[in-house]
């Protein structure tokens, strides 16, 4: 968690932003997400514990995260952008339920050896 705090500190500093108690108050609760919120559901989060932090300031903070790698935007066919941190090294999947709107992360080697495949493939 502390590189991913140094490469968000220094990718404001390189595009000459101050990194404001705010952002880091949205860092610190998104990196201890579970799941793959979205901006609302940060902000919902966050509103109860930091009223003056505004649904503005989280969606610009959240590209921010995205811009600098330490997020990925993800689209789960909800109409949301949702996102995921990338601390996780090792490559995962998604399963979306159709009736709830769960998401499941899950590994499959099979899967993975037929995604390769395809790249090969090319």
């Amino acid at each position: 968690m502390a590189k991913t705090k140094e490469v968000f500190r220094e990718y404001l500093t390189k595009q000459g932003l101050k990194s404001t108690r705010q952002r880091e108050i949205i860092l610190n609760e998104f990196l201890r997400c579970t799941t793959h919120p979205s901006t609302e559901d940060l902000y919902l989060k966050l509103r109860k514990k930091h009223p003056n932090i505004g649904y503005a300031t989280v969606y610009r903070t959240l590209k921010l995260f995205s811009e600098c790698g330490i997020a990925e935007e993800r689209h789960f066919g909800d109409g949301q952008t949702r996102y995921e941190s990338t601390t996780c090294e090792e490559h995962h999947d998604h399963l979306i339920c159709k009736e709830c709107g769960a998401i499941l992360e899950f590994e499959d080697p099979g899967i993975e050896k037929l995604q390769e495949d395809v790249a090969r493939s090319d």
